[in-house]
């Protein structure tokens, strides 16, 4: 019995002891939390998305003109770009392996995205075809990248081609989507002519939701497609 105080005071000398250790310990741990929160601080805030100008001026300006004009009575019908598609045709692919590559980066170029291969769905022997292989490219645009290509498009590309008076009127398919084929990748200014390995003609299709023919065309004038004119003698049947 006469040790017992002994081992108390024991006890208590060893926790004393082991508190400051503890306590040593403790301090560690804030170095990593605050390299974390210099980590957090250092990383670069998101910014708003920018609205492209062209979309910005459909929802302000063309909107309403197209409401005015077919009595829509509902803002969800008046119709609008759904997609842009970019697609080059490559029969030349069947016996050049360097064409394919070309024509990729091309389209990268001139879209700024990866487009996909086209391959054959069937054999065709005539035109010594095999299914699987690769006969063209393309690329589908949607959203920001689908407006700010066709706004360069309009504003910048066409009236780069030469002797231009206009694209054709009657490029549409019934239900207002429009396709516009140009004869080389050049018109386009994200090309430089001296690195091309020659010169592809492409389409470009146009899809909207419009329902009827009338309404894709006016929708296509208001976002500036330089349609033709229809009383220029040299257009005749465009």
């Amino acid at each position: 019995m006469a040790n017992a105080p002994e081992d108390k005071s024991g006890a208590k000398a060893a926790k004393k002891s082991a508190a400051p250790k503890a306590a040593a310990k403790k301090p560690a741990s804030k170095p990593r939390a605050d390299a974390s929160r210099s980590k957090a601080s250092a990383a670069p805030a998101a910014g708003p998305a920018v609205t492209p100008r062209l979309l910005e001026k459909y929802r302000t300006e063309m909107v309403p003109v197209l409401m005015r004009e077919f009595g829509y009575d509902n803002v969800m019908r008046v119709p609008h770009l759904e997609k842009v598609v970019v697609n080059i045709g490559l029969g030349e692919a069947l016996t050049s392996s360097s064409a394919l590559s070309a024509a990729l980066g091309d389209l990268t170029t001139i879209t700024g995205q990866k487009p996909r291969e086209n391959k054959a769905r069937k054999s065709i022997a005539a035109f010594k075809l095999r299914e699987g292989q690769t006969i063209g490219a393309s690329v589908t645009l949607r959203g920001s990248r689908m407006w700010q290509f066709f706004d360069r498009l309009v504003n910048v590309t066409l009236p780069r081609v030469r002797d231009f008076r206009g694209v054709p009127r009657n490029a549409f398919d019934g239900r207002g989507n429009y396709t516009l084929g140009l004869t080389d990748q050049a018109v386009f200014p994200e090309i430089d002519y001296n690195q091309i390995d020659r010169l592809r003609g492409l389409q470009i299709v146009m899809v909207t939701s419009a329902k009827t023919e009338e309404e894709g065309r006016r929708l296509m004038e208001l976002l500036g497609v330089p349609f033709a004119r229809v009383d220029d003698p040299r257009l005749v049947g465009v």
